[in-house]
């Protein structure tokens, strides 16, 4: 099914083609960058660009948090509570592996 706007959506880009806002584009005539994953190429310069990481890499971090909390911890009750987290962190991590 079409998005209910491409009609609207050709007009826009036949007119701004007739009124030359594609000439002299930067970089024009060299050939795209090679693109490993071109269904999300879009999302994923946007997320770069404004420094989201992959949810596996955020987690990942939060456990090395916690190994190092765990390290820093001599209160056995407090050390049994990370170690609690950090086994549900790790399932989280597999999870979004998974998911990719």
């Amino acid at each position: 099914m079409d998005h209910p706007l491409i009609d609207l959506i050709n007009a826009r880009i036949e007119a701004a083609e007739r009124d030359g806002a594609f000439d002299n584009l930067d970089g024009a005539g060299r050939p795209l960058p090679e693109c490993e994953d071109p269904e999300n190429a879009v999302m994923n310069r946007i997320m770069k660009e404004n420094g989201a990481v992959p949810e596996v890499v955020s987690l990942s971090r939060e456990l090395a948090r916690l190994r190092e909390e765990l390290r820093d911890t001599g209160d056995r009750s407090k050390r049994r509570q990370i170690i609690a987290d950090m086994s549900m962190m790790e399932a989280r991590i597999e999870i979004a592996r998974k998911r990719g």
